[in-house]
């Protein structure tokens, strides 16, 4: 009897292992967290050249862009967590997948003497030996959840996310990343082709995410570290399936930072970074302060938060556990893994309130640091709310149309350029929405920007030709001839408005 009540309380521990205090006292939340890995190639682009760009010889396997997923979710809370070990393990197959289980022992082995020289061999073998909240292929909770994609720094291994993504994932969301690969080679290239690239390996996690059930892809936050906290602002200027933006001290690089319209990251962004820096440590870095894009967002709800105790690697909980004792100089290790706990709990009310609509966590950000509870003198926020106002962009444009009538589009025109002097919209493209609305049946709205494009283009032939079209559509023949005649005036050769006007002439 004394051995079944053993053995019971003995499951019991084990089943529950996962919800003690994570990594820097964070607590789980009410979903338990499973967790997997997923083995996949991007087969629409190369990663490896015909021939290998280190050894010079023919490349070898497949040449396709590899992208070991991983993924963390909510779960039922049962089974036996991971080590923290395991995750480490998942770096070993980041890149070649076929690698055997005595290639992947001797490569978490290594890892543990690299920190067994930083941290002591027992503290060491404690780390790499703690248990996890997530349970690996575990069942997944029914239910919808906001999908969160991460774009590790430069270079760096996807379960440098392992702590926050599991934490995350236990208060209901779905968490995606996969290992920060340069373009062809293991190392990122820091320049545009490598934010490309990292653009598309985030946007194949968003392609893969729509495979999950559990995910709601309409709800889609885009999180990144140092460099891919500065190429997860360039997805979002891209793709607008993301809704809000979380940086961990993200590279700030006006080379590269400059070439993105602010008015295409019109999102809530939450940007914490390390403590600040004087003006010689600037200087001394070679980082430009005359410009930033966390300034030039005007239409973007932006909060930002110091952390006055963590470095840039802290953000980083896979290099902060294995960190030595001389990297903690003004602040203690415990007061730098308290700083992560509050940025992880940031991360969560940003989300919670930009994702899932909770008034919560819009009061949290509203707080001072001090009113949440964090200790004084670790954080400093900083919150300036987006601009009001018609966004500077054709889907800004068309946006106010639609709520106050086309027949005010030369007004609306003028108030965003009063907002903002670079907005324009081309001949071009002017024209080609005219056409759109009257295939759409719309033509009052189809006339309505044809006369803005006539007004702010007025020595174009082809816009006084469309909206001659549209007129002639709308049974007003006198105005189909004014059009027309314009035309012609500007553009002799316009053969379409010769034989309008002479099919017009003869229909009277």
């Amino acid at each position: 009897m004394l051995r079944l009540t053993a053995l019971f309380i003995l499951c019991i521990f084990a089943g529950a292992a996962y919800a003690g205090p994570g990594f820097a006292g964070l607590k789980p939340g009410p979903h338990g967290v499973g967790f997997r890995v997923v083995k996949q190639y991007d087969y629409s682009r190369t990663y490896k050249e015909k021939i290998d760009l280190v050894s010079g010889l023919p490349a070898v396997g497949e040449r396709a862009r590899p992208l070991q997923t991983l993924v963390w979710y909510p779960a039922p809370k049962a089974g036996t967590p991971v080590r923290y070990a395991d995750y480490l393990r998942t770096e070993a197959t980041d890149e070649v997948f076929e690698r055997s289980t005595a290639e992947i022992d001797g490569f978490v082995a290594a890892k543990l003497r690299r920190a067994g020289a930083a941290l002591g061999a027992k503290q060491a073998q404690a780390v790499f030996e703690q248990r996890m909240w997530a349970v690996r292929d575990a069942a997944a909770s029914s239910g919808k959840f906001p999908v969160v994609i991460y774009a590790p720094g430069r270079g760096g291994t996807a379960h440098e996310l392992a702590d926050i993504g599991e934490y995350l994932a236990g208060h209901g969301y779905v968490v995606l990343a996969s290992r920060s690969l340069g373009t062809r080679t293991p190392l990122m290239n820091t320049d545009r082709e490598g934010i490309d690239t990292q653009v598309r390996d985030l946007q194949f996690l968003l392609a893969y995410a729509q495979s999950l059930p559990q995910a709601d892809l309409a709800h889609v936050a885009a999180v990144g570290w140092s460099w891919g906290g500065m190429v997860n602002v360039f997805t979002a200027a891209q793709d607008s399936r993301i809704t809000a933006l979380v940086s961990f001290d993200g590279t700030r690089e006006p080379e590269f930072t400059r070439q993105i319209d602010p008015a295409r990251v019109a999102l809530p962004w939450l940007y914490i970074q390390k403590r600040a820096q004087t003006v010689s440590e600037l200087s001394r870095e070679g980082i430009e302060t005359s410009f930033s894009l966390l300034n030039a967002l005007k239409y973007s709800n932006v909060y930002q938060v110091v952390m006055n105790p963590m470095e840039h690697f802290d953000f980083s909980s896979a290099l902060l556990r294995v960190a030595p004792s001389e990297h903690f100089v003004e602040y203690s290790r415990a007061e730098v893994e308290a700083a992560y706990h509050w940025t992880c709990r940031y991360t969560l009310e940003f989300l919670n309130a930009y994702l899932k609509g909770d008034a919560a966590g819009v009061a949290f950000l509203e707080r001072p640091p001090a009113q949440n509870g964090v200790p004084l003198h670790t954080a400093r926020m900083q919150h300036t709310p987006a601009q009001t106002g018609p966004l500077p962009t054709h889907a800004g444009f068309a946006v106010a149309l639609a709520a106050r009538g086309f027949g005010h589009a030369l007004e609306v025109y003028r108030q965003i350029q009063q907002q903002d002097t670079s907005f324009s919209l081309s001949e071009g493209t002017i024209n080609i929405w005219g056409y759109q609305l009257m295939s759409a049946h719309n033509l009052p709205a189809a006339l309505a920007i044809f006369q803005l494009g006539t007004t702010l283009y007025p020595s174009s032939a082809n816009l006084f030709d469309s909206l001659g079209e549209a007129e002639e559509n709308n049974h007003d023949t006198p105005a189909a001839i004014q059009h027309y005649r314009r035309s012609l005036e500007l553009n002799p050769g316009n053969t379409n408005a010769r034989q309008r006007l002479q099919a017009l002439a003869a229909a009277k």
